[in-house]
């Protein structure tokens, strides 16, 4: 089960950490349960929460090469290919990419990433915790 730190779901939502705390003891958002140490958010329950909170903004002009940052809410695998469902802020990017790839990052909802747009292809990438 993917986990986020408080800071890095606050980093994604744009809001302070400690709104997600308040979120976390209201059950806006889940926590994440068997995590040693300090709470953390439950990624599952981030990605639906980002799906249904999620601004209606307009599209913003950015220049060709682009990266978004995000997490992921939502993979359907088949036979030979995987859709990937990726929430980065306004934003929601598909990609659709080989099956084999999607299950070497391990994606699903909740796992942190970054969307590399280029024309109209999308690479994702695994975002790297600090």
């Amino acid at each position: 089960m993917s986990h986020l730190r408080i800071s890095e779901a606050a980093e994604l939502l744009d809001v302070s950490s400690d709104t997600v705390r308040r979120w976390l003891d209201s059950g806006r958002l889940a926590a994440a349960e068997g995590v040693r140490g300090p709470r953390a958010v439950d990624g599952a329950s981030l990605a639906a929460f980002m799906v249904s909170e999620a601004p209606d903004a307009p599209t913003q002009r950015q220049s060709a090469r682009n990266r978004f940052p995000g997490i992921v809410i939502r993979v359907e695998r088949d036979g030979v290919m995987a859709l990937v469902e990726i929430q980065a802020g306004p934003h929601r990017v598909t990609s659709l990419m080989s099956r084999e790839s999607a299950d070497e990052l391990q994606l699903a909802p909740g796992v942190l990433v970054a969307a590399l747009i280029k024309s109209t292809n999308v690479v994702v990438e695994l975002e790297d915790r600090k």
